[in-house]
């Protein structure tokens, strides 16, 4: 990926994000880079980009795999105003920017796995990793991480049966910078709707329009014991609401819940 081009489309992209930009040929992990960063005192929108990671990680510690030249690394730094409670809707407002941005760039079908997967096809292309640093009780930066499988051609057996990538379904290569400049917009976009309210108030509805598990049957899996449910969609908190058998509807925050079909990935 070549930083001038990037550095191009995010500037005809955005007004005020990813103006302070670095650039990595390779890298542990982009989201280790940038808390440091906010450490030495970076500025608000800082974004790092990196062309391979060495030790990239997902949600709960998951290896991510990271081969040099196919994918989309990158973290993004924030410092909101808002309670650390509120910060975690931050990983559904990425997750609709992502999907937003493919939608426009017609690169065919996807979704959002609640609460950070994009999904094309059945299968998870993108996931989004963040984390937050804390000055006594209040927010001192958000890092949000993000890893789409673009142009890669194979999966490890392991993981072929749920991971893909976009080139593999679309049958052609993409331009990741310019996926990267349009998934700015729209996290700008999204963003400044969030700080209104700091929730999901103002985008809700279309963070459930692109929600593949809305008005389906799920699996959670809570570490204090799983169960199955109808699931109706996010609040403006970014909570799954499940119904169950019961009829109770439960609000299934993320943190160490991950969610399942009932026959699938989805």
């Amino acid at each position: 990926m070549d930083r001038e081009k990037l550095a191009g489309q995010i500037e005809k992209s955005t007004t005020w994000l990813a103006r302070n930009l670095f650039f990595y040929e390779k890298t542990g992990s982009t989201n280790d880079d940038i808390k440091q960063m906010a450490n030495e005192g970076a500025s608000n929108g800082t974004l790092v980009v990196a062309d391979r990671q060495t030790a990239g990680r997902g949600r709960r510690g998951r290896t991510w795999i990271s081969p040099k030249g196919e994918s989309v690394y990158m973290s993004l730094l924030l410092r909101p105003k808002c309670m650390p409670n509120q910060a975690s809707a931050l990983t559904l407002v990425m997750a609709l920017a992502v999907a937003e941005a493919m939608e426009e760039l017609a690169y065919g079908k996807s979704g959002i796995k609640w609460p950070n997967d994009i999904v094309m096809n059945g299968k998870k292309i993108c996931g989004i990793l963040t984390e937050m640093g804390l000055e006594q009780t209040t927010i001192d930066y958000v890092v949000i991480g993000v890893g789409i499988n673009v142009n890669q051609s194979f999966f490890d057996e392991e993981i072929a049966t749920t991971a893909t990538s976009i080139a593999l379904e679309l049958g052609k290569k993409i331009s990741r910078a310019e996926l990267i400049g349009r998934i700015l917009h729209y996290f700008e976009k999204e963003y400044a709707e969030f700080e209104k309210t700091y929730d999901l108030t103002s985008i809700v509805e279309r963070y459930n329009q692109h929600l593949l598990n809305r008005d389906r049957q799920v699996r959670v899996l809570d570490p204090k014991g799983e169960y199955e449910g109808f699931a109706l969609g996010v609040n403006s908190q970014g909570e799954l609401m499940v119904k169950c058998q019961n009829d109770e509807i439960v609000h299934v925050y993320a943190g160490e819940v991950s969610v399942r079909g009932i026959y699938g990935y989805v």
